[in-house]
């Protein structure tokens, strides 16, 4: 067997059970990779030197295909409403069959740390038999120094190989399905296979941290982070589409992560080492830092179009997925922080693309108010987003983050409600979705005006304005605000049809209480009171 690289050479192939691969190449910088990439046809580079893959015909996560092993440690401690089980049999089969299909290959290795913060990371080795997604993953999460791989030993190891495909009876999937994660905690192993969708090995490191942090007291959260210069931190909760990363890529702020943070008893955070933001509709006009950082050697696409003459890429062009996105580490944007850490925040935002045009664009909430909107996770989905959905249909992913939550949704919940009472934060909820009517029919937030609110909400000054109490939701929702146009403060009048208005907004109200149903036995008596209700009719 062949090796290339920097590496830990006690600590080789062999101590995860490889045996006969053709060739290792550990820890390659982004040049190699560039090459190897290119060299086998896996990318392309496209103007401005991206590298541009595509990801078949997996263009997003496949949360179906997740599978947890059942064992003595996540019997009792797994949140299996939310997760699929798995028998240690079947994994055993699994990786027993993964060691005999990596014979003869020629593999990536790449030796990463999940958490910038050394109390709490996960040393963790990623093996993936294409090159794009070692150069992926060595973008997304942190790199050591150098001189620190000849001593480097996996707590974590991820195993990521696209072109085998599981057996659903022998490994335990799904009928039909040729994907499979499979995650074992005890062993912490996670392998992934028959999606060349490069996000799953990302979000398998979120996961097995979800997983082991609470016991630490850190609760860890699907969120991005920044930090004002003189100190003040704000996290940023939101599901894909509702402007996490956009929003937290404020040029007035240091960013400390845009995807995935953790909160512990010295404050927050990163856990990754870079960045993996949405590129469709793109422009270097409305996000400019984030098209810098696209649009640069190093970078990595995904499923983006381009000119096959030019090779400029198309943005706006969403044919192979409204999925499109940009993997980039931290450093490409001018005002990251070095560290990925900051003190306790002072605010905390709720992000919602509300499609069904009847939110606010801010409100302040209650404690209360903020676990209940914390448990619902709500943003709704639009035509266009995913294959074969038409229309509007409501989302709520608990925690903002439910397919990466391996226990029950109440625990990190409780954690979230400690910390917000200890350290007195204020919450708020930003609809950047639609106003004066539905999707189809009104006009999305304006970007602007969005960018306006957070100011005012982050700089302290929204405290001190007028605030009225939404009659549908009960949140507080200011009157007034400078450089914000009046009416959109109170979505009922930017809508032409009031009665319509109305109908929409009961509706919402009436999701809201029906998906919390499942956590009612989970909460306090003034949690459930927090609910949406119609209090009074509409003026």
């Amino acid at each position: 067997m062949q090796e290339q690289g920097v590496r830990n050479a006690a600590y080789g192939v062999e101590k995860f059970g490889f045996k006969n691969l053709a060739e290792v190449r550990w820890n390659l910088s982004e040049p190699t990779l560039y090459e190897y990439a290119i060299a086998a046809g896996e990318a392309s580079i496209v103007a401005g030197g991206a590298l541009c893959a595509e990801t078949g015909h997996h263009t997003g996560r496949s949360p179906k295909d997740k599978h947890t092993v059942v064992d003595d440690l996540t019997r009792d401690s797994v949140w299996w409403d939310g997760n699929r089980k798995m028998s240690k049999e079947n994994f055993d089969n699994l990786l027993a069959d993964f060691l005999k299909h990596a014979e003869g290959k020629k593999l990536f290795a790449q030796d990463l740390y999940g958490g910038a913060d050394p109390k709490y990371r996960i040393k963790t080795r990623i093996f993936t038999e294409l090159a794009w997604h070692s150069l992926f993953i060595r973008q997304l999460l942190i790199r050591p120094e150098r001189a620190e791989l000849a001593g480097f030993v996996p707590e974590l190891t991820i195993v990521d190989l696209p072109s085998f495909k599981p057996d659903a009876k022998r490994h335990g999937g799904r009928d039909g399905s040729d994907t499979m994660v499979a995650i074992d905690f005890t062993r912490k192993i996670v392998l992934i296979c028959g999606s060349s969708y490069a996000g799953e090995m990302k979000k398998s490191v979120f996961t097995t941290l979800n997983f082991y942090l609470p016991a630490q007291n850190v609760v860890p959260m699907h969120c991005s982070a920044n930090v004002s210069h003189e100190g003040e931190s704000a996290l940023f909760f939101g599901l894909s589409g509702t402007g996490k990363t956009t929003l937290s890529a404020d040029p007035n702020r240091i960013l400390i992560g845009d995807d995935e943070t953790g909160w512990g008893p010295d404050g927050i955070f990163n856990f990754e080492g870079g960045c993996y933001a949405k590129t469709i509709k793109l422009s270097r006009e409305a996000e400019p830092m984030i098209w810098d950082a696209t649009n640069r050697f190093g970078a990595v696409l995904e499923n983006v179009a381009f000119d096959p003459i030019t090779r400029v890429p198309d943005y706006d062009d969403g044919s192979k997925t409204e999925n499109t996105r940009s993997a980039y580490p931290l450093d490409f944007i001018p005002n990251a922080s070095r560290s990925g850490r900051a003190g306790h925040p002072k605010n905390i935002i709720f992000l919602t693309a509300d499609a069904y045009g009847v939110m606010p664009p801010i409100a302040k909430l209650t404690p209360t108010q903020a676990m209940y909107h914390f448990l619902s996770g709500y943003t709704a989905k639009v035509a266009g987003t995913e294959k074969g959905l038409v229309g509007v249909q409501p989302e709520f992913s608990t925690c903002f983050g439910a397919p990466f939550l391996p226990r029950h949704p109440s625990v990190y919940a409780n954690l979230l409600r400690d910390y917000i009472n200890k350290h007195k934060v204020d919450v708020w909820l930003v609809n950047s979705g639609w106003t004066g009517g539905k999707y189809g029919v009104g006009r999305r937030m304006p970007i602007k005006a969005t960018r306006t609110l957070l100011t005012a909400a982050l700089n302290g000054s929204l405290k001190t304005a007028d605030f009225r109490t939404d009659p549908y939701f009960g949140f507080s929702v200011p009157t007034s605000v400078p450089g914000v146009e009046p009416h959109l403060l109170n979505p009922f009048k930017t809508w032409k049809d009031k009665a319509e208005f109305d109908r929409t907004a009961r509706d919402l109200v009436g999701m809201f209480q029906k998906n919390f149903s499942k956590f009612e036995q989970h909460v306090t008596p003034d949690i459930k009171a927090a609910a949406p209700e119609v209090r009074i009719a509409a003026e």
